[in-house]
């Protein structure tokens, strides 16, 4: 199967993460990847930079939608980077371009990559982050990803 036609999921949280945080995102990261499905973030650090380095280091693709305006600039797990110079508003782009979005812990840009998710009637699923409507909670990495699969349906990683 062609990358392209592969499940893209993002994985979505706070760029200042405690070390529990960071395990947890890693783990997402490599359950991404070793399920076959495309990993996108934000590309930079904490959460992003974590399941980054849990993707590549299991052999998975990663697709950074950075917010700055040049290559370079995200952390250095990131297979692609997609310049936006759109701050914030990138995650708007970030959200379009997932199948499917796992939140991991998160502050204001989670909660807001979050809504723009569930208005476009993704999935999301949600590691200890936001406690809203529509986002689906669970306890663990492994689940996480498994729910996010579940819910795409007709998709396969």
């Amino acid at each position: 199967m062609a990358d392209k036609d592969k499940v893209q999921i993002a994985v979505i949280g706070v760029a200042d993460a405690d070390a529990a945080t960071r395990r947890l995102a890693y783990e997402v990261g490599r359950a991404i990847t070793e399920a076959g499905a495309v990993l996108l973030c934000g590309g930079m650090g904490g959460v992003m930079e974590e399941a980054a380095r849990g993707a590549q280091e299991a052999g998975g693709l990663v697709v950074g939608i950075l917010p700055t305006d040049r290559r370079g600039s995200g952390n250095s797990y990131l297979d692609v980077e997609v310049v936006t110079d759109m701050g914030h508003a990138r995650n708007v782009i970030l959200a379009h371009s997932a199948d499917a979005l796992i939140a991991v812990a998160g502050s204001y840009g989670t909660l807001s990559e979050i809504a723009v998710g569930l208005k476009l009637g993704k999935p999301v699923i949600g590691l200890g982050t936001w406690d809203i409507p529509g986002v689906e909670k669970v306890d663990d990495p492994a689940t996480a990803v498994a729910r996010a699969l579940s819910r795409l349906g007709g998709l396969r990683a």
